[in-house]
């Protein structure tokens, strides 16, 4: 598992108190530190959506250089293209 994505569980582990606080006993100061944890969630979330992206798209360019970099032709889009429905 990638490690940003364990320190992602982990700021939300750590804000439940905060987040029981501002909520239940309208502690403002734990609101603060609640929003500053979801930016930080946000910007943790946008960096595993990259890698994600990064590692996909490496799979994806290994696997066509390996086969030659020829895609299949599919039945589907040829007849999604034939006509339209009456």
């Amino acid at each position: 598992m990638s490690e940003k994505f364990k320190k992602l569980k982990d700021i939300v582990a750590s804000i439940e108190a905060d987040v029981e606080k501002f909520y239940d006993k309208d502690n403002q100061a734990a609101g603060t530190r609640v929003r500053k944890a979801m930016q930080d969630l946000k910007v943790l979330a946008q960096d595993i959506r990259k890698e994600v992206q990064e590692i996909k798209n490496k799979k994806a360019a290994s696997k066509a250089k390996n086969s030659g970099g020829k895609k299949a032709a599919s039945g589907k889009s040829a007849a999604k293209s034939g006509g339209k429905k009456k």
